[in-house]
Order: C-alpha cells, then sequence, then structure tokens
C-alpha cells in the first residue's frame, strides 16, 4: 500500500507525457486521485504499523494526516481542473528542452500536478531525515513548472524566485542535516542512522549542541518552504501568478509538507529533552510571520495575494500551535485541517473570479454576488472561515490555541496572538465585503463570458462545507489521529 500511493501517481503522471488520445490525460488523472484518496483512507484502518524500504516508508498518526489532507485536496483540485482545462486555451510551456510532446500541453500540465502529488506523498511516508530532503526538493522540482503555467512575464519570475528561495531553504536544510549525522557520532559504540525511529529511541545519547544547531538549520531551512516570515517572500508571487488550482494544493497541501519536516526535526529534539529550545524558536517565528501577514493584508490590492499572505499568516498560527505544545499543540494539528480545506476553497473560487473579471485587483471586482452568486457565496463564507469566525472550524482551533497559550500564562504570546488574528480579520473582511457586495463597476463582464458551472464550484462548496461541519463536529477517527499525531512532540487534547 505504502508504495502505490507513491507510484500510482507517480506512473499516471509519467503516462501523461506520453502522446496519448484526446481526453486520456484527464482520466488517468481523476483515476489517479480517485485511488489515491481510496487508498490514503484505506491506511486508517490497517492494523499495526506499515512500513516498507526498510523502514525508510512508513504511516505514523502526523505522516496519515497530512497525507488524506494532500490526497483529499488533491481530487478536489482535479475535478475542478476539468472545468478549467476545457475552457482555457492557454498552453503550457514546453519547459524540456529536448523533449517533444507534441500538440498536447494538456498532458505536460497534467503529468506535473501527478507527479507533484507522488512527491508530497513521499514527504509524508519519509521516515528517514534523508529521504524526507529529498522528497521535499522533489517537491518543488515537480511544481515549478505549473506555476509558470501562464507563460506570463510575471509567471516566470514567480517560478525564477520559487526555484531560488526555496533552492537556498533546502540547502540549509541540508546543512542541517550534515550537522544532525555530526550529533550522532558523538554515541559511542552506537550505530545511529537517520531514521527517525532510531534517533527517537537514542536521541538522549545525540550531542546537544551540534543537535540544536541542525534543528535551527532545518527550522529555516523547511520553514523558507513552509512561508514562514521572514524567508516567506516567495509565497505571494507563486500563489499569485500559479493557476488558481495549483494555488490551491500549493497553499492547502505543500505547505504542510514543509511543517511536517519540522515536526519530525522537532520531536526528535523533544526525545532529546530539549523540546522547549525548539519550541521557543517556533513560538517566535510564528509569531513574527503571523504579524509580518497581518501588516501587509491592509494594503493588498490583490485578491489572490491576500489569500497568500493568510497563508503566511496560518503558517504562523500553525508554528505557535506546536511552539505552546499541550492543548495548544493539539489544536495546531487540527487547524492544519481547517486552514487547508478552508484556503485550497477560496484559491479555487478566486479563479472562478478571475476567469469573469480577467483581473485580480480588488478594486475592480466589486459586485461578485451578481455576475457569479454561487461564487460570491463561497467567497465570502471562505474568508469568513479564514478569518476564525464562528462556526467555521477554524475558530475551533484557533480557540485551542489561545486556551494553550492562556493556560499557560503566556499572556505576551497570548497578547500578540489575539492582536494579529484581529488586524487580519479587519483586512479580510474588508476585501470579501467590497468584492461580495460592492456596486459592480462599469467595465464589468455583464454577459456572464464565464459564468457559474457545476466543475467551478462543486469542489469550493464541497470543502467550504467541510470546514463548516467541523466547527460543529470533528468525527472520532479525526479526533483520535489528531490527538495521535500531536502526542509526537508534547500535544495533549
Amino acid at each position: 500500500m505504502i508504495w502505490a500511493l507513491i507510484l500510482v501517481p507517480a506512473a499516471a503522471g509519467a503516462l501523461s507525457f506520453l502522446p496519448l488520445p484526446e481526453r486520456m490525460p484527464r482520466m488517468l488523472l481523476i483515476s489517479a486521485a480517485t485511488l489515491h484518496l481510496v487508498l490514503s483512507l484505506a491506511a486508517w484502518y490497517v492494523p499495526g504499523e506499515l512500513t516498507a524500504a526498510g523502514g525508510w516508508l512508513a504511516v505514523d498518526a502526523a505522516g496519515l494526516l497530512f497525507l488524506t489532507i494532500c490526497s483529499a485536496l488533491f481530487l478536489a483540485a482535479a475535478l475542478y481542473a476539468l472545468g478549467y482545462l476545457s475552457e482555457t486555451k492557454e498552453p503550457i510551456r514546453d519547459y524540456l528542452e529536448g523533449f517533444d510532446f507534441g500538440n498536447r500541453p494538456e498532458g505536460v500540465f497534467i503529468g506535473c500536478l501527478l507527479l507533484f502529488l507522488a512527491t508530497m506523498s513521499a514527504v509524508a511516508l519519509a521516515h528517514h531525515l534523508g529521504l524526507l530532503w529529498v522528497a521535499v526538493e522533489a517537491t518543488t522540482l515537480a511544481s515549478a513548472p505549473l506555476i509558470y503555467y501562464h507563460r506570463h512575464h510575471r509567471s516566470l519570475s514567480a517560478a525564477w524566485k520559487y526555484l531560488l528561495i526555496c533552492s537556498v531553504g533546502i540547502a540549509l536544510a541540508l546543512l542541517g542535516n550534515f550537522f544532525l549525522a555530526v550529533a550522532t557520532t558523538a554515541a559511542k559504540g552506537q550505530h545511529i542512522t537517520l531514521l527517525i525511529p532510531v534517533l527517537m529511541d537514542h536521541a538522549a545519547a545525540l550531542q546537544p549542541t551540534w543537535l540544536k544547531a541542525a534543528f535551527l538549520l532545518m527550522l529555516v531551512g523547511y520553514g523558507t518552504k513552509m512561508g514562514l516570515a521572514p524567508m516567506h517572500t516567495w509565497l505571494p508571487d507563486a500563489h499569485s501568478e500559479a493557476p488558481s488550482l495549483v494555488s490551491a494544493l500549493l497553499s492547502g497541501a505543500l505547505l504542510n509538507c514543509a511543517f511536517l519536516a519540522v515536526l519530525r526535526m522537532q520531536a526528535v529534539l523533544a526525545a532529546a529533552g530539549m523540546g522547549a529550545f525548539g519550541r521557543d524558536l517556533l513560538v517566535l517565528f510564528g509569531l513574527l510571520s503571523m504579524a509580518w501577514a497581518a501588516l501587509l493584508l491592509i494594503a493588498q490590492a490583490d485578491y489572490k495575494r491576500l489569500l497568500a499572505y493568510s497563508s503566511v499568516e496560518h503558517m504562523g498560527v500553525l508554528a505557535v500551535g506546536v511552539g505552546l505544545g499541550g492543548v495548544a499543540g493539539a489544536g495546531a494539528m487540527l487547524h492544519a485541517v481547517n486552514h487547508s480545506l478552508a484556503k485550497a476553497a477560496l484559491f479555487l473560487v478566486a479563479g472562478n473570479i478571475l476567469a469573469a473579471y480577467r483581473t485580480k485587483d480588488i478594486l475592480s471586482t466589486w459586485g461578485v454576488r451578481h455576475i457569479l452568486p454561487l461564487s460570491g457565496m463561497l467567497w465570502l463564507a471562505g474568508i469568513l472561515a479564514v478569518a476564525g469566525s464562528p462556526p467555521f472550524g477554524l475558530f475551533t482551533s484557533e480557540l485551542m490555541i489561545l486556551q494553550g497559550a492562556l493556560a499557560d500564562q503566556r499572556w505576551a504570546v497570548a497578547g500578540g496572538y489575539l492582536a494579529a488574528l484581529g488586524v487580519a480579520f479587519g483586512a479580510l473582511l474588508w476585501a470579501a465585503l467590497k468584492m461580495v457586495y460592492g456596486t459592480v463597476p462599469a467595465g464589468a463582464p455583464g454577459n456572464k463570458p464565464r459564468g457559474d458551472t457545476f466543475f467551478s464550484v462543486a469542489s469550493p462548496a464541497f470543502l467550504t462545507a467541510a470546514v463548516l461541519l467541523l466547527g460543529f463536529w470533528v468525527p472520532d477517527p479525526l479526533w483520535r489521529l489528531v490527538h495521535k499525531a500531536a502526542a509526537l512532540w508534547g500535544g495533549t487534547l
């Protein structure tokens, strides 16, 4: 099963690059996405531990949680892609020099999407820190061509910025792996590899100084890919210029992969009795990300960049939750689920708005409820969700994190946390109300060149409904999985 989770999308992606009959790549996309989700859900009910490749690949609670999020979002994006690919006429660039893909750019796009899913699955399943590093880097290589889909100079700039900044980050993470390897040499007479279970079992024998340095490098390195400030600078451009379904995956799934890499190292640090060192750094970077993003949200005139900076803010929320530990750590795991669903839904709706208005300017897209009634309703609901309004699930998870800060009497952390959330709430709600209820601009598309369709609203509607449901009721299997995942680094329900 473990190998299938990686090889099914990888094989389907490789087939998509071939000169197949028309619409065959779309069938591969939907079939692989559906099978991947079925396998991910089946892993919830498999008794015992699933491992492969000598323990280098394994399924644990944290990996399964993020794998399921990734798989569910990918299927939603794949369904949205059916309508998107039918209506877009702009081809993807043949970015692989020396390969002839003929007149089938759609197959290249779908192939990259499926390879993106395969690499993200590898991140969730990797139980060796070296393999984890390779998988995280592979997600960058698979997703960069997707950002350049529109072949605009801004897309090219965003793709290169994404590659360069994330490559610097991943280089720092590699250096962190080297430092960790040095830390293992302090254990005399013990053979310690970079397999996570082995590191956890022998954590007390690791050299503390090298271990702390390794964590700091990995936090900065993987934090760059995660979008923590001030290493987040690639994120607004990439999320803004990529196709909306790609932006949904970048924000809802890819950022979680980098977050999981940070958590793997935090678990090792906690097992070595130095968890407080990592938690303090996570709180620091988390509050900085929240404050930085909140201030930038105020000045945003581009609604896709608005969502991008909101992702930076919520990555900060996750870091603060894990840094506080306890109930806040469990809240962070639940928040990862809620944020992924809500933000993916918003990016998909943003694609509908962009297709109708042909602009990303907030002040030029007023009156969405008149032009796209269903999308307008979903946009407002999604903004209320990511802003942390009740009764959506993000309100519950953010409240759990606040509860953790207050329970530990971290008054300054709680104050900064609430202040950043308040500023972000105001900025997001102002933009949403202007866009949905504002007067239709004179140049707006009154004849609805692309109105709401089943494929354009089905996926975001389902994701938004899921976030709303999680605000009222969290299924017992999800509660148990969140609890097990949080327990790996000190979180409790």
